[in-house]
């Protein structure tokens, strides 16, 4: 039952009008509400309507705790509005099992006052209170009082703007709309299947890419610089680690506070979005680290809001995150469910942000992830996956499809739970990606071998073609695996000084080979030898002092753009026709030969992949064609820091059965190197 506050105008009667762009909502439900069903009782169209921003109706309470309003930001939180011809602020919370709940702030000199204290206006938990007068830019909090009387000074869930660490008072934030200038963009993503398209994602965290004076980049400054490298570089997306304000800078962002919340780290959301439009302009697309599944335990955040179990898990077990030190979000909640799915929808929607990376999917799924036996209790069907987490996933999923705008949602999945990238309808989670944990665990296992011991685990390099049209996989190659002591991407390569780097280019380019989207984190693309580290920025001299990390940087951008421009490597990622092996089995002497093919046969290319520092002469390999070959690619080119192994002449088929294939050709193999051939266009 709603309680409807006439002399605060919380809850607009009419209702009849008011656009709502949610769920499918069942309108004998909404008729109910209240007794209102005069008030509301037209159809509510999930894509096409949209909540009137600032009134609270009963329609927004009801949708909210039914886990299906999926804007509620724009009622939640603190906004300015107009009420009684006074302008100020509107200010609404959820907090189920609180006494009282009082706002404090700067205007109130941080003292409990009582005529700020908000007004209960549902049985289920929502507050609210009108306060005249205030500016933007003031800070605020709201102090709730448990059952047992006990007062917490508690940020907004839903704030917009927060202070900088170490501080952490909620900011009012004036919002002015934004004049965006990238449709061009956004009718491009919409129109486009990503599937069919190249998709090479350069992960970075804004911190640390560069700073200046030894302070944080603004988004502004990195406005002009990311979006030129990125640019330059041939990328096609770049994916941001979590941007939502949080407290502790080693967590990455991992361990939110703010949700809605912007970081202040770099400047305010405005400024955000010109990042974003700049890196529209240039044809850069743009992944957001999403992080749904826990949160921080900071006195002054979501844990135990209201003086109890809130936002997390009502089972003590369930809450607690002994892994991260955490609470997971209670994900079978109505009103967590509005509050997460609206918070992906905020990011997509209001900051024009192209798809989420949902982190730690598989701790959502699983009762037992992270816990040993004793520490949880399997599900109703004895199992141990998590039901209200798995259902969570679809509805979001669900949710952000029904946007029709082209948005992708890629899931950090580490386990074999099936059916990830499957459609909800049919059966499957809903994402369009799921991480290749598995390809980037066996291959970096592989690369770290001596040579004369890799034939002995040439199964890590071909296992992954066993499973690979299993899920639409993208190939992670993320800052988790170049931290906490297991070595930078190139100083993981076996070797001396020129065999690391040669075997850096040679894994680049398997990788690139390998069916699937790409991935690659900041600072490898020219050869960092340090792992990373959040508080400082890359080591950007090394390419000015020194050839072989220059030479690496220049292989970076030819590789990303023969990626660009050749449809082989893109086109066909999914579909069993892009891909054949040649010779999978040659385990002695560490070489694998396969195909890619685009739609087009002309496009097809042969990768030979030699994973030994060994030189091969008048080496015999099949060819699906019998047509002249040439050279397109080679890893161990001088202007790489190669050796040089290079072929320069036309290769002929000769009609002679070679691997299964119907022809054969001789070539030279280069050590440590991919060679790739095509064939010869040119008249």
């Amino acid at each position: 039952m709603v309680k409807t506050l006439e002399k605060k105008e919380l809850v607009k009667k009419d209702s009849s009008n008011k656009n709502v762009k949610n769920n499918e909502v069942n309108k004998s439900k909404i008729k109910n509400i209240n007794n209102k069903s005069n008030d509301i009782n037209k159809s509510v169209k999930a894509s096409s309507e949209k909540v009137v921003k600032q009134a609270i109706s009963d329609l927004d309470i009801y949708l909210f705790h039914e886990g299906k309003h999926y804007q509620c930001y724009e009622f939640l939180g603190a906004h300015f509005v107009t009420e009684k011809r006074k302008k100020g602020v509107r200010f609404t919370t959820w907090a189920p099992k609180a006494k009282e709940v009082i706002v404090v702030g700067e205007f109130t000199s941080w003292q409990l006052k009582e005529e700020y204290k908000m007004e209960k206006i549902s049985e289920t938990g929502i507050w609210s209170l009108f306060i005249p007068g205030l500016k933007d830019g003031q800070t605020y909090k709201y102090a709730v009082k448990s059952m047992n009387d006990n007062l917490v000074f508690k940020f907004d869930p839903y704030a917009l703007k927060s202070q900088l660490r170490p501080k952490t008072d909620s900011v009012l934030v004036n919002i002015e709309k934004y004049k965006w200038k990238d449709r061009k963009w956004i009718n491009k993503r919409k129109k486009g299947n990503i599937y069919e398209l190249p998709m090479n994602i350069y992960e970075l965290h804004l911190g640390s890419w560069k700073t200046k004076d030894d302070k944080f980049m603004t988004y502004d400054e990195l406005s002009i610089e990311l979006p030129k490298y990125i640019k330059k570089l041939g990328y096609t997306h770049v994916e941001f680690m979590p941007l939502n304000e949080h407290p502790l800078d080693a967590s990455w962002g991992y361990q939110s506070t703010g949700y809605y919340s912007v970081t202040s780290r770099y400047g305010d959301l405005n400024s955000l979005k010109n990042l974003i439009q700049e890196l529209h302009k240039n044809d850069i697309g743009v992944i957001l680290d999403w992080v749904p599944g826990h949160f921080c335990k900071d006195e002054y955040g979501l844990y135990k809001f209201d003086g109890s179990n809130t936002y997390e898990y009502e089972e003590g077990w369930k809450a607690e995150n002994k892994g991260w030190g955490t609470c997971n979000f209670d994900l079978g909640r109505p009103e967590v469910k509005s509050f997460l799915i609206s918070n992906a929808l905020f990011w997509l929607k209001e900051f024009h942000i192209d798809g989420l990376r949902v982190d730690a999917v598989s701790n959502m799924i699983y009762l037992n992830y992270g816990r040993d036996s004793g520490e949880w209790i399997p599900n109703k069907y004895g199992g141990t996956e998590n039901l209200q987490g798995i259902q969570f996933i679809k509805e979001l999923n669900l949710a952000i499809k029904n946007e029709n705008s082209g948005f992708i949602v890629i899931a950090e999945e580490s386990t074999s739970y099936p059916n990830v990238t499957k459609s909800v309808d049919n059966g499957g989670l809903g994402f369009n990606f799921k991480w290749n944990m598995g390809w980037m665990n066996d291959t970096l296992k592989y690369i770290e071998k001596d040579a004369v011991h890799r034939k002995y685990h040439h199964n890590n390099l071909t296992f992954a073609m066993m499973y690979n049209h299993s899920e639409k996989f993208i190939l992670p190659i993320s800052h988790d695996e170049v931290v906490h002591g297991k070595k930078s991407l190139v100083d993981k390569m076996w070797g001396d000084y020129w065999n690391k780097f040669a075997g850096l280019r040679l894994y680049i380019a398997y990788m690139f080979g390998h069916p699937g989207k790409k991935l690659l984190f900041m600072g490898s693309e020219f050869a960092q030898f340090i792992e990373w580290r959040e508080y400082e920025e890359l080591e950007w001299k090394l390419i000015d002092e020194f050839d072989m990390h220059r030479n690496t940087h220049n292989f970076f951008k030819e590789m990303n753009t023969f990626y660009i421009e050749n449809k082989a490597l893109w086109q066909l990622d999914y579909d069993l026709n892009g891909f054949q092996w040649i010779d999978a089995d040659n385990k002695d002497q560490s070489i694998l030969i396969f195909i890619r093919r685009g739609k087009k046969e002309e496009d097809t290319l042969i990768f030979i992949c030699n994973f030994t520092p060994v030189v091969y002469y008048n080496f015999d390999i099949g060819v699906p064609y019998l047509w002249s070959y040439k050279q397109v690619f080679n890893t161990d080119s001088f202007k790489f820091g190669g050796s040089n192994q290079i072929i320069d002449e036309i290769l002929y088929a000769k009609k002679k059965k070679c691997h299964n294939q119907p022809y054969k050709l001789t070539i030279k193999v280069p050590p440590m190197a991919v060679l790739i051939l095509g064939k010869n266009k040119s008249k």
